[in-house]
């Protein structure tokens, strides 16, 4: 029975931090966090659409910028990132200079927040397991 209810938890942790990465502040919607997801997922929406608004849809390159790309972390903005990186694969959107280099950051620090928004909601998913078994 242990058994089952930690394979339940498994499960569930892993939901929830799948949910987090599809949409910003999810996670927290499932945990029934309302308004902390509301604030997860304007911040992190809209500091993504500032970085494609600065250096346009281009900054997502990733053959030409792979760094940026999965190291930097956009793609933990969610998956419209993977497709957005797929639409612009052949170079069809070119960006140089600064707007380039700022919408980079804009939408890297976007996907640094989600993925630390990810492991917050996964963990607070964990403390509630905890609390329901041991209670």
């Amino acid at each position: 029975m242990a058994r089952y209810t930690k394979e339940k938890q498994t499960l569930f942790l892993l939901i929830v931090g799948l949910l987090a990465w599809l949409v910003p502040g999810a996670g927290h919607f499932v945990l029934k966090e309302k308004k902390r997801s509301i604030i997860i997922f304007v911040t992190i929406v809209l500091t993504f659409c500032v970085g494609i608004y600065i250096g346009s849809i281009g900054v997502i390159n990733l053959f030409g910028a792979t760094p940026w790309y999965v190291v930097g972390a956009q793609v933990m903005n969610s998956p419209i990132v993977l497709a957005l990186g797929h639409l612009t694969r052949g170079g069809a959107y070119p960006v140089h200079g600064w707007p380039n280099e700022i919408g980079q950051i804009y939408t890297s620090t976007a996907g640094l927040l989600n993925l630390l928004c990810v492991v917050n909601a996964v963990y607070l998913a964990h403390l509630r397991g905890v609390q329901t078994a041991g209670g």
